[in-house]
């Protein structure tokens, strides 16, 4: 697996610490979407490797994080950079917008 999990105790110490961007992908179970772009952020993730590092949350097992961030919907795409927020996505996307995105904010 190229995506790490990561849960409400050690989100903020992953985005603070990391020396590259983040992808932070919002999603759950239940989501299909989130299903669809499962395996379009794992290719992301190999073919980004030392550019990018993909985390999951899942929002039914970690509710203060989302909260906090002010997830509404999901899959939500946070891409985070130095510790701040990049940009957002909302929705499942085609792995082209996805790769054009990452490449206008990394």
């Amino acid at each position: 697996m190229a995506t790490f999990p990561i849960n409400d105790d050690n989100f903020d110490s992953e985005i603070k610490n990391s020396k590259i961007p983040i992808l932070v992908d919002f999603w759950a179970e239940w989501c299909g979407p989130c299903k669809q772009i499962g395996p379009i952020l794992e290719e992301i993730a190999v073919a980004y490797e030392k550019k990018i590092k993909i985390l999951k949350i899942n929002i039914d097992e970690n509710p203060k994080i989302p909260q906090k961030y002010g997830v509404r919907g999901i899959p939500t795409l946070m891409l985070f950079n130095q510790g701040n927020i990049v940009d957002t996505k909302i929705g499942s996307l085609p792995k082209t917008v996805l790769e054009i995105w990452l490449k206008e904010n990394l």
